[in-house]
């Protein structure tokens, strides 16, 4: 139940002073910010922890999650205490905040000793608006006693979803956040995650002590991303395609599965004249560091990354993810495509995805550390993220499904754009299990070339020197084509209705519901890809912002060169300065007053003092 209105206001009567009377969470939107309007479920949230409430937030990337702990930290007296993972992106985190005019600062690791002291004086002075943490520092107890010392006007756990033991992000410093509970218990906590099933939703409650907090659960849907499964053909060759034909100049993301991967990817890229550089945790500390900040601060670049890269990177003009190896789960793909498009304006989710993708996945599952409990956990995870892969209906709905909501084919996905057909594959199907069968008879397991050629009827020499042109299975598959018959193997291995050895070969055998698709007891239906045709690259900036027309095009051109120049010398990334959205607002009103460029969303008084002559100046011109 939401708090009572004057419990509310109560709570709002201990914020700062800004002109003689009590500022509200709105007031503080507008000023700071620069926003007109509180979206979705923000103000009462806000208004929740104002009161000094406990909120548990599940809301998608870009759905405003930072507002719902950083306006309250700003109006309860107090500073506001955020407890983040993100070491590597806090100095950008406090550099944003510093330049909304928030006194902002962090602990962490990287810092020294004089920087640490500056900081903590200034947070038991109460100069500090907000205080970033990394978790590990709250098993330090010197930061304990710190914390005892001052005044805290909440807590904000960010990226909750780590607390999740089996969860793609799990940090085991985040099972040491019950503390804040236990020695603060009238200090008002919220837990913020852009990812949480219903099982994962419940165990960050438990977890964190939230049971008994107001939950806010927003809509997981993403209306201006575009979902694409392709099928794996030489993925480095079709990405460079995507990119030259949608996606030229624009920022983006490519995840790939191996630190090998990773570099060869990212010198593909630069060979073809795409600048990309590549992030893992084999690369030295400062080239990973010095990577990530030119991706944050430099426009257009694309990094190549495995997941360790990623979670908490607020550049808002990122317009495409792309993913040329199987993510582990829905989880992991949903956090990792969600950091397209922060700004709403068009972006692509995009996956190359092949059979052998599922033989890698399903043999890591089997011969990964753990109980059996544990690698069913993961077998589960793999199945619903093959599903998605696999489905014929619409993707958007699958995915919003998979965290329990409801939601209508969306029209802009490849599923919904181009219908794959349904086939009903149960003869195919009993074909290749009767030549694994065969093949199991005498003694021998196979890859799933060597079975896909022996349907095929192909006389090669490893054929020949077996003696396999001798089964009665052989030349049975001729009537479907090489890449057919390897769709049927992945979905036969997606569906659970073959299976891979754990011998680092890819050897295919039977599994236990095999044999009711042999008997004829259970039919098959499996996925033929539609024809695609061109279309329009609808994503791309060029086309988001051409509906500008010339002139404002012109002018939004310059603003950005503006804007490049200001960040250069500030040594902040561009977004901090202002976002693309705010520049295309300007571009299309043209304010020529002060008062005119303070109503432009984005605009808040610090960054009309700081900018708004020299905007002015470059629109006079």
């Amino acid at each position: 139940m939401p708090p009572p209105p004057s419990t509310v206001d109560d709570a709002r009567t201990r914020a700062p002073l800004a002109d003689g009377g009590p500022e509200t969470p709105l007031a503080v939107l507008r000023r700071v910010f620069g926003y007109q309007d509180f979206r979705g479920d923000q103000a009462e949230i806000i208004d929740t922890v104002v009161a000094g409430g406990d909120a548990l937030v599940l809301m998608p990337t870009g759905g405003g999650k930072s507002l719902c702990y950083q306006v309250p930290a700003l109006v309860r007296p107090g500073t506001g205490v955020v407890v983040s993972p993100l070491i590597a992106l806090m100095q950008d985190q406090v550099d944003a905040l510093s330049a909304l005019g928030v006194r902002a600062g962090f602990l962490n690791s990287t810092q020294d000793l004089a920087e640490r002291r500056r900081v903590e004086r200034a947070f038991l002075d109460g100069t500090l608006d907000l205080l970033y943490l990394a978790p590990e520092r709250l098993r330090v107890p010197d930061t304990l006693d710190l914390l005892e010392r001052g005044a805290i006007a909440l807590f904000a756990i960010d990226e909750a979803h780590c607390v999740s033991q089996w969860g793609h992000d799990f940090r085991p410093d985040y099972l040491q956040l019950s503390v804040l509970h236990e020695r603060w218990p009238t200090v008002p906590r919220i837990a913020l995650t852009a990812t949480a099933t219903e099982a994962t939703h419940a165990e960050i409650a438990e977890r964190l002590q939230l049971t008994a907090a107001r939950h806010f659960v927003a809509s997981f849907d993403r209306p201006n991303i575009q979902y694409r499964i392709v099928g794996k053909d030489k993925p480095r060759a079709q990405l460079v395609d995507l990119l030259r034909a949608e996606h030229p100049g624009d920022a983006g993301i490519v995840y790939c599965l191996s630190r090998a991967s990773v570099e060869q990817t990212a010198q593909h890229l630069v060979e073809h004249g795409i600048p990309a550089l590549p992030y893992h945790a084999g690369l030295d500390s400062r080239v990973r560091a010095a990577n990530q900040s030119r991706f944050l601060r430099e426009d257009g670049l694309v990094m190549v990354a495995t997941i360790a890269f990623g979670m908490g990177i607020d550049k808002p003009d990122v317009r495409f993810v792309a993913h040329l190896d199987l993510p582990k789960s829905v989880e992991g793909y949903y956090q990792e495509t969600g950091r397209a498009g922060r700004d709403g304006l068009p972006s692509t989710a995009w996956l190359a995805y092949g059979l052998q993708d599922v033989v890698q996945q399903r043999r890591m599952i089997d011969t990964s550390e753990g109980d059996a409990t544990h690698r069913r956990r993961l077998a589960a995870h793999l199945d619903a993220m093959l599903a998605l892969c696999e489905t014929v209906t619409c993707r958007r709905v699958q995915l919003l499904a998979y965290f329990g909501q409801t939601g209508q084919p969306c029209g802009n996905c490849d599923t919904c754009l181009a219908p794959p057909e349904a086939w009903d594959g149960t003869l195919a199907a009993q074909k290749l299990l009767s030549a694994v069968v065969r093949l199991d008879q005498r003694g021998q397991r196979y890859g799933a070339g060597h079975v896909v050629d022996i349907l095929l009827g192909k006389a090669t020499p490893r054929v020949g020197q077996l003696g396999h042109e001798t089964l009665s299975v052989f030349g049975i598959g001729a009537d479907i084509s090489e890449g057919e018959w390897r769709g049927v193997v992945r979905q036969l291995l997606a569906q659970g209705l073959l299976a891979v050895d754990a011998d680092g070969y890819g050897t295919l055998r039977l599994t236990e519901t095999s044999p009711d698709v042999l008997r004829g007891t259970r039919s098959v239906l499996l996925r033929r890809e539609a024809p695609r045709t061109a279309r329009p690259a609808r994503q791309s900036t060029r086309t988001a912002t051409s509906e500008l027309g010339a002139d404002a095009l012109t002018v939004f051109e310059r603003l950005r060169a503006w804007r490049a120049a200001t960040a250069k010398t500030k040594g902040v990334p561009a977004y901090v300065v202002f976002h693309d959205a705010t520049l295309r607002e300007i571009a299309t009103r043209l304010p020529t007053t002060l008062a005119e460029l303070g109503t432009i969303s984005g605009v808040g008084v610090t960054k009309l003092d700081t900018y708004g002559a020299e905007l002015l100046e470059v629109l006079a011109a």
